[in-house]
């Protein structure tokens, strides 16, 4: 007779991993992962209801993100990281399960202050701004969006005149995250040779940020308007490696990477929370968990955000080859934060009355994420980038 051969019986996957995607990942990337967990789940999880409570951003928090190295952490050299593009979307996974307002001040810094400076500086300005950036003593922003334009940034009013050696800026910008604490701005306007980024320092001279108030989203999270009249700026401060809408439209993938996996922090985060509590929450004589429709709900949660981390992960595995197209990230940054939405609503719906208070985080995550969808890059201009990669037709004019 043949011997018997026993199969090992394969473990009941975690309900956070059901598809084992811990094992895709590298060591230094789980390394990342635990470390940027840990620190939110002791310094920004007991604080941050409070601050969205008040409208406030937990400054106080900033030297330690510097400490873990997360500020400008996917660039080389200048006291930056240099960690990989995995370990930079797993970090902003980890930051936006706590708050989204704390993983767009990292996007913002590392992707949209850091990168153009990185990527289209001088040397002279790399080695002025970005160790300061990278240690937090420096804050940047970044100027694009404008009253009248959003969502076609290459009509922008705000402008540059060439007078000596100095350029004149004059114009607006709206929506800007960091705006009023930054003490540098990387600001985009019009120019005799195309659109230009200028570093614009805290304190020249014609240059104002102003908060906007009464916000229900991203309230942990500082948004400001700036204005400039006839803001002189040396010209030593233009960006000089980069003209046109190139040099702005880089920097927006670089930060919608960091969303793309960002959301599912937000939506793991309700998730979990949903899970924990119908096990816990009693009705009918057992918990909601055991009836069929709130495992209907949970079970397209937990599907949903594993299609999600392995959209991401193949996204930061592209990158990592230098073989991404934006295209790819406009597929992501769509599919997850639409996924994301869909989950806090669900969740909210598994706590009933208790999933609108600060108590749980679900109806904060679930506000954040609507000005997610529209930032960097609305659901509506995504759908149009991939329609026109699928068909070859521009559909924008």
């Amino acid at each position: 007779m043949a011997a018997t051969v026993t199969t090992p019986k394969t473990p009941m996957p975690s309900a956070i991993d059901l598809y084992n995607i811990d094992h895709l990942l590298s060591e230094e990337e789980r390394m990342v992962r635990d470390t940027v967990r840990r620190f939110v789940q002791e310094k920004v999880n007991p604080v941050i209801g409070g601050h969205f409570e008040a409208g406030t951003f937990p400054r106080e928090l900033i030297p330690e993100i510097a400490e873990l190295g997360l500020l400008g952490m996917h660039l080389e050299g200048y006291g930056c990281a240099g960690l990989n593009a995995v370990s930079y979307g797993i970090a902003c996974q980890e930051l936006e399960a706590g708050d989204s307002g704390i993983r767009s001040f990292v996007s913002v810094q590392g992707s949209l202050a850091m990168f153009p400076i990185y990527s289209y500086g001088s040397e002279e300005q790399k080695q002025k701004y970005l160790p300061k950036m990278a240690s937090g003593e420096f804050i940047g922003c970044f100027g694009l969006t404008e009253p009248d334009f959003g969502s076609d940034p290459s009509g922008m009013r705000t402008n540059a005149r060439l007078e000596g050696n100095q350029y004149v800026l004059n114009g607006s910008k709206m929506w800007i995250t960091n705006g009023s604490v930054a003490d540098i701005a990387v600001v985009w306007a019009k120019t005799d040779e195309g659109i230009r980024g200028f570093i614009v320092e805290k304190g020249t001279p014609g240059f104002t940020a102003n908060d906007i108030k009464h916000k229900l989203s991203l309230r942990a999270s500082v948004t400001s308007e700036l204005h400039f009249d006839d803001c002189r700026i040396p010209a030593e401060n233009v960006l000089p490696n980069v003209k046109g809408m190139k040099g702005p439209l880089s920097c927006l993938n670089e930060a919608r990477f960091g969303i793309a996996w960002g959301a599912m922090g937000a939506m793991r985060a309700c998730y979990e929370t949903a899970l924990e509590y119908a096990k816990t929450r009693v009705q009918f004589g057992k918990p909601i968990a055991g009836f069929q429709l709130v495992q209907q709900k949970l079970a397209i949660m937990a599907t949903e955000l594993t299609k999600a981390q392995l959209l991401s992960l193949q996204l930061g595995r592209l990158k990592d080859e230098g073989i991404l197209h934006p295209v790819q990230i406009s597929i992501a940054k769509r599919n997850n934060v639409r996924e994301a939405i869909k989950a806090a609503r669900e969740a909210r719906s598994i706590l009933g009355a208790n999933g609108v208070t600060l108590e749980y985080p679900i109806s904060r995550h679930m506000n954040n994420l609507e000005s997610v969808f529209t930032y960097e890059g609305t659901d509506d201009i995504h759908t149009l980038i991939i329609g026109q990669a699928i068909t070859g037709m521009n559909a924008f004019a």
